[in-house]
């Protein structure tokens, strides 16, 4: 009997924060928003059925994401197979590094790129004075081409770790017999790469489609208000206009449209596990110089397009622009430079966001592991159900959330409008996903017997965790706290409406000081990306290293 009701109580912790922290402020602000004077108020969908800026503005969301997602598959293909087949020094750690992208915030990224190929830019700025040109020759500032790089400098990682972590598990018989019989290279990647690798491809395509899809700080940073998203327009009613029941019914319409992917990415994801054949090694040294090629073609695409911007980044943080070099900027973290009491020292940010980390890496240690157990079936057989629900988070507009916040917990007993644990809260909720994917794998390959036999054998159920699972899982784990407070560090969309002003975090201040004029904002802008994007890669390869082997879920 106590141990069913502790099983419940395990059950009911995951499921009271999902409800009370993501699905209270979400039907608030939707119950504000749609009936705001006692009635239900239903024009905004109207208005998006027969209003032609909406329809437009949900066709170039679609549009769009389509795009990103069929350009990050082009290139994250013949990527997953060099990282398959051939074997070369530094592969790990190039694993680990060109995931450090798919964590950055926008306002980083938007430094960077900025840094290489802005008006003011290394790249403009070189071929300026070599060609002697009056203006900057590369104008991408505000396209939509833009927005499609950065899309691909986003979730390259995330379709190339999907795609060559389900590859590389694949018993490489089938090709060998293919081409016994004859097959040629063509052949063997229609008839049996493609459809061995189909649920992979899905899945890493349905997965980039979500996020390009509710992409916001790359839209409305680097796209400018002629290219507005579904989850840009959302916030511009929200804040700009104040059209809360507009805003309402374009965040029901992104929920609904995300929460049946992500039930078909969690089904997808759970056909990945059930479909891997062999854990056999199918890479080998690289000989040939068609491998030569092959590897040093991927190779040269990943320096340009991932590490060449977040290079540019680190030499203009160390450059000044009229080319002298200098720690300055660094050195000038600790100067307000507005000296406004609405704004601190861009120093007091890191002070902050570690704080707020720490705190959402606790949270979401504790309520990951047990949301795993939960969708693992260890705690009942209907988990599986709650799979895409856990998931949604990720796909929620950051602003209707933020609002949501705002509006639901400002009276007691969750009067927390004011405390500065509003923003852990927020961050666990977008890294919650994270920890959850990094444990259900080592979970999932927990053989059952051995807790039936640590029982028979007279164990209770916190020794069973204590000896046989935590050990186990333990590297998941470790890995699920570095995606945490990663993500935490980083974190921008949410953080935007609920950091106090004298506690901002590094992305809150990046985005301010990028928002004012003079030399001195842009410098510690850059600075104080470089310390988000080191932080960052640290996490990454700790991440790299401790990853079980094997692992697939993103």
């Amino acid at each position: 009997m106590l141990a069913h009701m502790r099983r419940y109580v395990l059950i009911l912790l995951p499921l009271g924060f999902l409800t009370v922290f993501y699905v209270y402020p979400l039907v608030t602000i939707f119950g504000v928003s749609l009936a705001p004077e006692g009635q239900l108020d239903l024009s905004g969908f109207t208005r998006i059925i027969t209003g032609s800026y909406y329809l437009e503005t949900l066709a170039f969301t679609f549009g769009q994401a389509l795009l990103s997602t069929a350009l990050t598959l082009v290139f994250a293909l013949p990527s997953a197979y060099v990282f398959t087949r051939y074997q070369f020094p530094g592969k790990s750690l190039l694993m680990a590094l060109a995931t450090l992208p798919f964590v950055l915030p926008t306002v980083v990224v938007a430094s960077a790129f900025l840094a290489l190929i802005g008006p003011r830019g290394l790249l403009n700025q070189a071929l300026m004075s070599l060609l002697t040109l009056p203006e900057p020759p590369i104008q991408l500032d505000r396209t939509l081409t833009l927005i499609l790089i950065v899309h691909v400098f986003y979730n390259y990682a995330v379709a190339l770790r999907i795609i060559a972590g389900f590859w590389a598990n694949q018993n490489p018989r089938m090709e060998e017999a293919a081409r016994v019989l004859g097959a040629d290279s063509w052949q063997l990647w229609w008839r049996i790469r493609l459809p061995i690798l189909r649920p992979a491809i899905l899945a890493a395509g349905i997965l980039v489609f979500i996020f390009t899809f509710t992409s916001f700080g790359v839209v409305l940073i680097l796209g400018g208000p002629q290219y507005a998203t579904l989850e840009v327009e959302i916030y511009r009613q929200a804040t700009a206009i104040f059209n809360l029941p507009m805003a309402a019914a374009l965040s029901l319409v992104q929920i609904g449209f995300m929460l049946l992917l992500m039930i078909v990415y969690t089904r997808l994801q759970r056909r990945l596990a059930s479909d891997l054949v062999s854990s056999a090694r199918i890479a080998t040294p690289v000989r040939s110089w068609r491998d030569r090629v092959l590897v040093g073609g991927t190779l040269l695409f990943m320096l340009l397009m991932l590490f060449l911007p977040l290079l540019a980044l680190v030499l203009r943080s160390v450059v000044t622009l009229d080319g002298a070099v200098t720690l300055q900027y660094f050195q000038q973290l600790n100067i307000n430079a507005r000296g406004s009491v609405l704004f601190v020292p861009p120093i007091n940010a890191i002070g902050n966001s570690l704080a707020f980390a720490l705190v959402t890496t606790l949270l979401s240690v504790v309520l990951g592991l047990v949301t795993a157990y939960l969708l693992a079936g260890r705690l009942g057989q209907f988990g599986q159900w709650f799979d895409p629900i856990f998931m949604l988070p990720l796909a929620t507009s950051a602003v209707t959330l933020g609002f949501g916040y705002l509006i639901a917990l400002d009276e007691p007993p969750l009067n927390l409008r004011s405390s500065p644990i509003l923003v852990p809260l927020a961050h666990t909720l977008v890294a919650l996903p994270f920890v959850v994917r990094s444990v259900l794998p080592s979970l999932r390959s927990l053989p059952p017997n051995l807790g039936e036999a640590a029982q028979v054998l007279g164990a209770d159920g916190w020794q069973v965790f204590r000896r046989i699972d935590l050990p186990i899982i333990s590297r998941g784990l470790l890995v699920g706290a570095t995606f945490a407070f990663t993500v935490s560090m980083g974190e921008f969309g949410a953080t935007t409406f609920l950091a106090r002003p004298d506690t901002p975090t590094i992305p809150v201040v990046i985005f301010r000081l990028l928002g004012q004029p003079g030399v001195l904002n842009y410098g510690q802008a850059i600075a104080m990306s470089v310390i988000l994007m080191l932080v960052s890669a640290i996490s990454f390869v700790s991440i790299e290293r401790l990853r079980p082997a094997g692992t697939r879920e993103f």
